[in-house]
């Protein structure tokens, strides 16, 4: 009996096949990046790369190191010899002379591979990258490989699990991302027990500092944790790896439905610990996921450093790889439940709320509306660690304002005007009119001031009310208990007016600044459509954009040899100095943004950006702001950004003008040959008519 043959379709994917096809030509386009990841120090991640590297060098491939930290490990050392290294960068730092990794020596030597150690490592201040893996990119961007070594510790997602294990707090780390880009990764492992023995050895730290490795980090359940760790990290990259080979060769399997993850951003010192949560979780998911902060109109008003630590939480999430997206609304718990819906999210991370219960008598809480409003979505809660637990954890824009006592001053002052105002038209017997006199009193202090002011103004409205025209008159004390009563509608009706007063003056605080901002772009554009000189074009950009960030203004263009020059004109530009001329390079060789508030050349002066147009590349724009912070939030840049586009777009425009012109020029004044070879004629000379020549 013939046996019946099932027939799989296993045809691919095209999708799939053409991002695999973009994909390769990336990688194409790039260095090879190989991480040697381990679970410790001492496993023998740089022994494993050393020995790669004399492989490839047998091979005859152009190998060279370079910077490897062999920790006076003899073994380690011996493996050196016979590569060429590049000799480190000598950096004075505070008196002390520090030997850094010499990125521009490896650029201009152009090995085949290069070896990077500790891929973690912060650079000296005055490097040009805050970081190493910041080099590797830039190694990787010039077609060099690199082999780099990183304990499983640095990855920036497990920064909180590493933590909670060994009560370490890991203060150097990777983004996810460069793992995850990695063309290879090749797990270090040794067995605890033998880590420990080499450790006794003295093969890992001399021995004063084994001693106190081993009482701290280097413990059997810390060491074995952290093996867990890394190989279950090293599973998951090849859990991805067989995945998309399975797509592309279309096998088809159980596949799980596809996941999406929300994790809520706020000010709060929890919401870092949020978002390492979500990364983890889409990681574990093979997930989307995305990191949203809703600007309610009260946060405009929130401190300083509150704005400093949204802007960090944004960027933790957009280094470890997440979609970040930034609302405007009155409510977040709204906004987010909207977002939710719209981009077919199926799972909410939230922190989990520390306030009083007592505060959910008065309002619900943002986790009960997000829960009540979200019935078809799964709500993860994380715990915050102890002195994190602020309102902030509640998730909802910090809306603490310095206090302003003056401010409170006007309640009592307007209950004692109410109060006389009241005693004089209407007297005790009406009143009704008695309490819209002082209702209309706590709707001016609310209109005027803050909340607390006029929270202040309800309670001495109530009492004043009590005291002067309820009997029994110039007491406290309540005979008739229907007036408790007014007192309860008095108090909950000038509650209710005093929020929305509020919430009334925060939208029109808010329509304010967007007003602002939309007429200052409408502004620049304006003139810089009326504009066909380059010089007056560049006299509008640099004084708008003054204007605009409070800042000092400088524009480089391309001279003829594509060399950046200074072509600002105004009283407002600002002359450069090496660290820019450093940032500004590294803005027109590759693009996007450095210097100041990033993490590329952050000791410049200023924050540069590219000015990039239809064609190209235009220019570059410098912004040295009076106050450094002001530029760190993301809204902030990102009305930079458009204003940088409108001088990028008004510049182009300009540049393509003038070449019409020449072109037109060159059309109706063709050069003749019988002209370029004619002898000069003589001038007369003047006043001379037809006398004798010059």
């Amino acid at each position: 009996m013939p046996r019946t043959l099932v027939s799989l379709d296993r045809r691919s994917d095209p999708d799939e096949l053409l991002a695999r096809a973009r994909e390769e030509e990336r990688r194409v386009q790039r260095g090879k990046l190989t991480i040697f990841l381990g679970a410790a120090p001492g496993v023998g991640k740089t022994y494993a790369m050393l020995t790669a590297a004399r492989t490839e060098r047998e091979l005859r491939r152009d190998v060279v190191v370079g910077i490897v930290e062999t920790h006076d490990r003899h073994d380690t050392e011996a493996l050196t010899a016979g590569l060429e290294l590049i000799p480190r960068r000598k950096i004075e730092y505070r008196g002390v002379k520090l030997d850094e990794f010499d990125l521009d020596a490896t650029l201009v030597r152009r090995p085949d591979i290069v070896l990077v150690d500790e891929l973690a490592h912060t650079n000296a201040p005055g490097s040009r990258h805050t970081k190493r893996w910041q080099d590797v990119e830039e190694l990787l961007e010039a077609r060099i490989h690199v082999y780099t070594t990183v304990n499983v510790q640095h990855i920036e997602s497990l920064n909180d699990v590493v933590a909670q294990i060994t009560g370490i707090v890991v203060r150097e780390t990777v983004p996810d991302r460069i793992v995850e880009q990695a063309d290879e990764v090749r797990l270090v492992d040794l067995p605890t027990a033998e880590l420990l023995e080499r450790l006794k050895e003295g093969k890992v730290y001399v021995p004063e500092q084994a001693r106190r490795a081993m009482q701290g980090f280097f413990k059997k359940g810390t060491l074995t944790a952290l093996r867990e760790l890394a190989l279950r990290e090293t599973a998951e990259r090849v859990d991805d790896q067989v995945r998309s080979q399975m797509r592309v060769e279309g096998v088809k399997g159980a596949w799980p439905v596809t996941e999406r993850i929300l994790v809520c951003v706020s000010p709060s010192p929890a919401s870092a610990r949020l978002i390492r949560a979500a990364r983890r979780m889409a990681a574990s998911l093979h997930a989307e996921w995305i990191a949203a902060y809703v600007e309610t109109p009260a946060a405009r008003r929130m401190p300083e450093v509150d704005r400093e630590r949204v802007a960090q939480n944004l960027r933790l999430a957009e280094q470890l790889g997440a979609e970040t997206v930034r609302l405007t609304g009155e409510s977040a718990p709204e906004e987010l439940i909207i977002l939710s819906r719209r981009r077919n999210v199926s799972r909410i991370v939230v922190g989990r709320p520390t306030h009083p219960r007592s505060r959910d008598l008065l309002r619900q809480s943002f986790l009960d509306e997000i829960v009540r409003g979200t019935p078809d979505i799964d709500i993860h809660v994380i715990t915050c660690e102890e002195g994190e637990g602020t309102e902030h954890a509640t998730l909802l824009p910090s809306e603490r304002q310095p206090t302003r006592w003056h401010e409170f001053a006007a309640a009592p002052l307007a209950v004692a005007l109410s109060t006389v105002f009241a005693w004089l038209v209407f007297g005790r017997a009406e009143l009704a009119d008695v309490v819209m006199t002082y209702l209309l009193g706590i709707v001016l202090v609310s209109m005027r001031f803050g909340y607390g002011p006029s929270m202040l103004a309800t309670i001495l409205a109530v009492l004043a009310l009590d005291f002067f025209f309820i009997p029994p008159y110039l007491s406290f004390s309540v005979t008739d208990l229907r007036h408790v009563v007014t007192f309860a509608v008095m108090f909950v009706v000038a509650l209710v007016i005093t929020r929305l007063t509020k919430r009334i003056r925060d939208q029109a605080d808010a329509a304010r600044q967007r007003e602002l901002w939309a007429t200052r772009l409408y502004a620049i554009s304006r003139e810089l459509a009326n504009t066909s000189s380059v010089d007056d074009l560049l006299r509008i950009a640099v004084r708008h954009l003054g204007q605009a960030f409070d800042a000092e203004i400088c524009v480089l263009l391309p001279d003829a040899e594509q060399r950046l020059v200074a072509a600002t004109h105004g009283e407002a530009t600002f002359a450069l100095e090496a660290n820019d001329n450093g940032a500004v390079d590294w803005v027109w060789v590759h693009g996007g943004s450095s210097g100041l508030g990033t993490e590329t050349l952050s000791s410049a002066r200023g924050l540069f950006l590219l000015l990039l147009g239809g064609r190209g590349k235009v220019g570059v724009v410098g912004v040295k702001p009076q106050h450094a912070k002001s530029l760190i939030e993301p809204e902030r840049r990102q009305l930079l950004e458009m204003f940088a586009s409108q001088v990028a777009t008004a510049l182009e425009r300009v540049q393509l003008a003038e070449e019409a012109r020449r072109a037109e020029d060159a059309k109706d004044h063709p050069v003749r040959a019988d002209s370029i070879s004619s002898p000069v004629l003589p001038v007369a000379a003047e006043g001379c008519p037809g006398g004798d020549p010059l």
